[in-house]
Formats: structure tokens, sequence, C-alpha cells
């Protein structure tokens, strides 16, 4: 998370992160049929800077000038509560913009055709003039 911040000051562009953890099953299956999908590869590197961010992880993460922890009473990571604002459901696909403000968090398991969707739909900036509902009749 902490490398795509600093990438975004030299070259802005979204970021996709997908929240996950050791023990998600579906976590696992996005992992190897979503995310190796050609066509999700293609529009990841097109249009974002992609991040795993496991929720349980220890290692604190500093981002602009905050640093968030693991913390035991949640059992999970601050940050990882903060972008899935406290709906701690696995996998959760987060979308952010270039300005790492909050897009939309997208709840769980996403084939490759589904989730190639959402990437056109926040990547190719159909969100500003259209809900994703007339995005997907259009398209």
């Amino acid at each position: 998370m902490e490398q795509a911040a600093a990438r975004m000051e030299k070259e802005p562009r979204k970021i996709v992160i997908d929240v996950y953890t050791d023990w998600c099953g579906w976590c696992k299956k996005m992992d190897k049929g979503t995310f190796t999908d050609p066509k999700v590869v293609e529009l990841v590197n097109r249009h974002f800077y992609p991040v795993k961010l496991n929720a349980e992880g220890k290692d604190p993460i500093t981002l602009r000038g905050q640093t968030f922890k693991y913390k035991d009473e949640y059992r999970s990571h601050e940050l990882a509560v903060a972008l899935l604002q406290g709906q701690m459901s696995y996998p959760t696909t987060v979308y952010l913009d270039e300005k790492m403000n909050m897009l939309a968090p997208v709840p769980g398991y996403l084939d490759a055709k589904t989730f190639s969707r959402i990437l056109r739909y926040f990547g190719e900036n159909h969100h500003k003039s259209m809900n994703f509902q007339e995005f997907e009749k259009k398209n």
C-alpha cells in the first residue's frame, strides 16, 4: 500500500485493493482464477496500482502521515477496518481514485468476467457519468 501511494506521487492512478485473509477460501479462489485472468491483468495494469492487503496483517502501514496498526480488539488491521467501513467481509475489493479517495468497496467473490466489468467501470471513469446498472446495460 505504501509503495502504491509513493508511485502515485509521480504518476497518479487509481488503486484497486484486494482485502483478504489467509483463511478465506473465496480469497484463494479469486487469487487462482480471477486475478490471473489475462483480461483482468491487462485492465489492472492499464488503469490501477494493485494492492493486496491482509486484513489480519500485523505490520504497521503509514499513509499520508497516519499510521495504521493491527488491533487485537478488532482482530483486524486498522487500515482494513477503515477501507471496509467496518463491514469485515472477505474478499472485498476496494477502489480508490487518483487522490486515494474512496470510490467503493465491493464485497464478495468476483469471477473474472464480473471483475473485468467493475475494473472498466472505475478504470475508464464511467462512474463519473452513470451508475453501475446503467453501465452494465450499455456494455
